[in-house]
C-alpha cells in the first residue's frame, strides 16, 4: 500500500479542492442533525449563539474530514470511488489536508466553548478525535467492526447541539445518538454490499471483505430490527408526538422490509441486476435519517399551536 508521504502535488489546488477536503456532504448532515439537538432542547438559545455554534460544530466535522482525507489517502488512490478526491488526485497535498484539518479542529473546539459552554466544546473535541483517531487511523484497518464502533463519530453532533443549549446530556441526545449509531452499520454495509471490491482492493476489512456478503446481509437485518425500537422509543420522551411517531412507524416498517428484501437475496440474484435491491435500501436510508430529524424539528416547532407533543 502506498505511503501516504509519497504522494506528490500535481496539479494547483482550488478553492472548490479545500472544500472539499471538508466532505460537504458528510458535513451537511452534522449540520441538521447538530442543528435538530439544538433546536428541540428545552433551553432557549439566541439566534446569534445558536448560527455561531452551528457553524462551529460544521468546522469541528469539516476538520475531521480533512484529516480522514490526510490518513486515509493511500486507500482512497485505490478505491474508484474515492480517487477524485482532492489529495490522492494530487491536487493538494497531505500536508496541506493535515494543516487544515488541525487547525480547524482549534479554531472550531475553542470557539464553540467561547459562543456556547465546554461541555458542548468538550464533545466536539471528543467527536474529532474519535473520528479521526480511534475510527479513522485504528478501527477502520484493522477490524470488520469498524463502522459499528465508528459509527459513534457521526452520533455525536445532535448531542453536541442538545449540549449548546443545555450545557449537559439527556435521555433525548442519548437517544438521538442512539438513533443515528444503530443506522449507521445498514446503512454503510448496504453501501459495501455494491462497493465491495474497492474495499477490497483498498485492503479495508468491511464485513463484506472478511466474512461476506451473506453474513453482511444478516447483520444488516439484524441491525434494523434493532434500530426500529430505538427510533420508536425516542418518540415517547419530550422531543417526540403523535406526528414523529406516526412518521417514525412508517419508515421503520419499510426500512425493515428494505432489510428483509436484502436478506432474501442470493449473490447471483444481487449481480444479476446490479443490486438495485441494495442500492435502493442505501438511498432510502438517508431519507429514513433525514425524516426522523425532521419530525423531532416539527414536533418542536408546532407545539405552541397545540399540535405537537403528547
Amino acid at each position: 500500500m502506498t505511503d501516504i508521504r509519497s504522494f506528490e502535488q500535481t496539479g494547483e489546488a482550488g478553492f472548490g479542492d479545500y472544500v472539499a477536503l471538508l466532505k460537504p456532504r458528510v458535513m451537511s448532515l452534522v449540520v441538521f442533525t447538530a442543528m435538530v439537538g439544538l433546536l428541540v432542547a428545552p433551553v432557549a438559545v439566541h439566534p446569534m449563539v445558536a448560527f455561531a455554534s452551528v457553524l462551529f460544530i460544521a468546522l469541528g466535522g469539516g476538520a475531521s474530514g480533512a484529516l480522514n482525507m490526510w490518513w486515509d489517502a493511500d486507500i482512497d488512490r485505490v478505491m474508484k470511488r474515492t480517487q477524485g478526491r482532492p489529495v490522492p488526485s494530487g491536487r493538494v497535498a497531505p500536508e496541506e489536508a493535515l494543516g487544515l484539518g488541525l487547525a480547524l479542529s482549534g479554531i472550531a473546539v475553542v470557539m464553540l466553548a467561547l459562543a456556547a459552554n465546554f461541555v458542548a466544546a468538550g464533545l466536539l473535541a471528543f467527536t474529532i478525535f474519535f473520528y479521526a483517531v480511534i475510527y479513522t487511523i485504528w478501527l477502520k484497518r484493522s477490524t470488520p467492526q469498524n463502522i459499528v464502533i465508528g459509527g459513534a463519530a457521526g452520533a455525536f453532533p445532535p448531542m453536541i447541539g442538545w449540549a449548546v443549549a443545555t450545557g449537559g446530556v439527556s435521555i433525548e441526545s442519548v437517544l438521538m445518538f442512539a438513533l443515528i449509531f444503530m443506522w449507521t452499520p445498514p446503512h454503510f454495509w448496504a453501501l459495501a454490499l455494491f462497493m465491495r471490491n474497492d474495499y477490497g482492493n483498498a485492503g479495508v476489512p468491511m464485513l463484506t471483505v472478511t466474512h461476506g456478503r451473506r453474513v453482511t446481509r444478516n447483520h444488516i437485518l439484524g441491525y434494523t430490527l434493532a434500530l426500529a425500537p430505538v427510533a420508536l422509543v425516542t418518540g415517547i420522551t419530550s422531543i417526540g408526538g403523535p406526528i414523529y411517531m406516526g412518521l417514525a412507524i412508517v419508515l421503520n416498517v419499510i426500512f425493515v422490509l428494505g432489510a428483509w428484501r436484502i436478506w432474501r437475496r442470493d449473490e447471483d440474484q444481487a449481480e444479476a441486476d446490479g443490486f438495485r435491491v441494495e442500492k435502493k435500501f442505501f438511498r432510502f436510508s438517508l431519507i429514513y435519517l433525514f425524516l426522523h430529524f425532521a419530525g423531532f424539528l416539527a414536533e418542536t416547532a408546532l407545539r405552541p399551536y397545540g399540535l405537537g407533543g403528547w
